[in-house]
């Protein structure tokens, strides 16, 4: 945990957000590099990181080949919180977050406003998936009364009944994986981003 001067006071890293984990590429490296915060997890993929990942995978006409080069070449995070090994049962601590997985939305910029607008979520973080046809989005939950799974099954029947979308229903699992691809255009909830990077 780090802190930060604010009004002469020390203010928590916490501010800015929950921790998860960070594991370099491929997908079947199962050991962390680091816990990182939104605002790092936005920093990567806004800059150029992935950009030529990115741009590479998004002209692979063929969905299995497409696949393959992504889970070979992208790095991820857990959004789910921090692990000792990428497993539902070596979880160290939660991060209170909920990655919703969107593949083929029919119009992606149409459903990340709405998504931005909703009455019921509080967005943390958003972006385009790896492919370009799908939307990640990010939203703080508490885990406290009920278990992950409990709480995923009831904000896919929220996103159901109210946008017509079901979300990819392996992110159940508080381990699974979520690629970082190149979006600068992604959004990331202001109260995440700390102090000496407000502009």
């Amino acid at each position: 945990m780090t802190t930060q001067k604010a009004n002469g006071k020390e203010v928590s890293h916490l501010v800015f957000g929950p921790q998860f984990s960070f594991y370099r590429k491929p997908v079947w490296n199962t050991i962390p590099l680091k816990a990182i915060s939104l605002y790092d997890a936005y920093a990567y993929i806004t800059g150029d990181y992935a950009k030529e990942q990115t741009e590479h995978l998004r002209s692979i006409p063929d969905k299995k080949a497409a696949d393959a080069y992504k889970v070979k070449n992208f790095d991820y995070v857990t959004f789910g919180g921090t692990f000792t090994v990428r497993d539902d049962e070596h979880l160290i601590l939660p991060s209170d977050l909920l990655c919703l997985d969107f593949d083929h939305v029919p119009n992606v910029q149409m459903y990340r406003n709405q998504f931005l607008a909703d009455p019921e979520f509080e967005t943390a973080l958003m972006f385009t998936s790896p492919s370009g046809q799908g939307i990640k989005w990010i939203v703080p939950i508490r885990t406290c009364c009920h278990t992950y799974q409990q709480i995923f099954a009831a904000v896919t029947n929220y996103v159901k009944a109210t946008y017509g979308l079901i979300p990819d229903q392996k992110c159940k699992d508080i381990s699974r994986a979520c690629f970082l691809p190149h979006d600068p255009q992604a959004y990331i909830n202001p109260k995440y981003v700390p102090f000496n990077a407000q502009r």
